[in-house]
C-alpha cells in the first residue's frame, strides 16, 4: 500500500471509529430512557399496591421490572456488538505506529482499551501495553454476562425482588392486604 493509499485508509478507519463512538453514546442514550422507564413503572406498580391494597400489583411490578431488565440487557447486548470493531480498530493503528515515548508506544485510537485496562488489577501497566484485538472467547464472554452487570440490572432486579418479596408476603397474610 503507497502512502496516498495508507492515507486513504488511516482517515476511513478514523471515520469508521467516530460512527463507531457516536453510536455506542447513542446506545447509552437509549439504555438510560430504559432504564428511567423501568423505575417508574415498577415503583408506580408498588405503590399502587399498597395504595389500592391489592398484592397482584405488586407482582405486576416484579413482571415490569423483569421485562424492563431484559430490554436493557437485549439492547446493552446490541451495544456491545460494537466493541470489538472499536478494538480492532485500535489494535490495527497501534501496529501500524512507530510513535513512542521512551520504551512506551503510542497510538490513538484508544478509549475501548483504555477503558479496559482500568480494570486491570495494574492499571498503569495495561495502559502502557498496545491494545489488542478481542478474542472470540472475550466476545462471547462479554455479550454473554451483560445482563448481569450492575448497572444493567440495576434498578430492575430491586423492583423484581422488591415486588416478589412483597407478593408472597401478602398471600400468606403477613401484609394486612386481602389477596
Amino acid at each position: 500500500m503507497d502512502a496516498a493509499q495508507d492515507a486513504s485508509f488511516q482517515a476511513a478507519l478514523a471515520a469508521e471509529y467516530a460512527a463507531l463512538v457516536r453510536t455506542v453514546s447513542e446506545f447509552d442514550g437509549r439504555l438510560l430512557t430504559v432504564k428511567s422507564w423501568s423505575v417508574t413503572l415498577s415503583l408506580a406498580g408498588l405503590g399502587l399496591g399498597f395504595q389500592q391494597e391489592h398484592y397482584a400489583l405488586f407482582a405486576l411490578a416484579a413482571a415490569t421490572g423483569a421485562a424492563f431488565w431484559l430490554i436493557e440487557a437485549m439492547t446493552k447486548r446490541h451495544q456491545v456488538r460494537y466493541y470489538p470493531r472499536m478494538r480492532q480498530i485500535e489494535a490495527w493503528a497501534a501496529a501500524g505506529s512507530e510513535v513512542r515515548l521512551g520504551d512506551v508506544p503510542l497510538s490513538a485510537p484508544r478509549i475501548d482499551a483504555a477503558w479496559t485496562a482500568v480494570g486491570r488489577p495494574d492499571p498503569a501497566v495495561a495502559l502502557r501495553e498496545p491494545p489488542r484485538e478481542m478474542t472470540s472467547d472475550e466476545i462471547r464472554r462479554m455479550r454473554r454476562q451483560v445482563a448481569w452487570l450492575p448497572h444493567v440490572f440495576v434498578p430492575s432486579a430491586f423492583a423484581v425482588v422488591l415486588g416478589l418479596v412483597l407478593t408472597v408476603l401478602a398471600a400468606t397474610g403477613v401484609l394486612d392486604i386481602p389477596v
